[in-house]
C-alpha cells in the first residue's frame, strides 16, 4: 500500500516539476512558448523553428542557433514564409530588416504583445 502511495503521489508531482519550453529572444527576454504553435524547420539551412500566435500575431523565429521575434505580423505572411520555395529567401525579402532599415514587423517599431 505504501508503495501505490508513492508512486501515485510521484506521478501526481511529476507535472508540476517539468518547466515549460522557453525561447531566449535576443535583445529581448525568455519568453514561455506555452501559448505558440511551434514548427521544427529541416528545409532551411538557416531557420531552424517558427513559433507563432495568430491572436497576438507574434512570431519568434530561431535563425541559426538564435532567436528574434517580431511583432505585428499577420498570418498571411507567416503561411507565406512557411509555404515559400526558399523560406531564407522570403524571410530575408519580406519581414527582416537591413542594417539600415528595419523590417516592417520589427518589435521596436510595434508594441510587444503580453502573453
Amino acid at each position: 500500500m505504501r508503495l501505490i502511495a508513492i508512486v501515485l503521489g510521484t506521478l501526481l508531482l511529476a507535472p508540476a516539476s517539468l518547466s515549460a519550453e522557453e525561447a531566449c529572444v535576443k535583445y529581448h527576454k525568455c519568453i514561455s512558448l506555452d501559448q505558440f504553435k511551434c514548427e521544427d524547420i529541416t528545409r532551411s539551412s538557416f531557420i531552424r523553428r517558427v513559433c507563432y500566435v495568430e491572436a497576438k500575431q507574434y512570431m519568434i523565429i530561431k535563425l541559426k542557433d538564435t532567436y528574434y521575434h517580431y511583432c505585428k505580423i499577420g498570418p498571411e505572411t507567416v503561411t507565406s514564409l512557411m509555404e515559400a520555395p526558399s523560406m531564407g529567401k522570403y524571410f530575408n525579402e519580406k519581414i527582416s530588416g537591413t542594417r539600415n532599415n528595419r523590417g516592417p514587423f520589427d518589435c521596436r517599431d510595434h508594441p510587444i504583445p503580453d502573453l
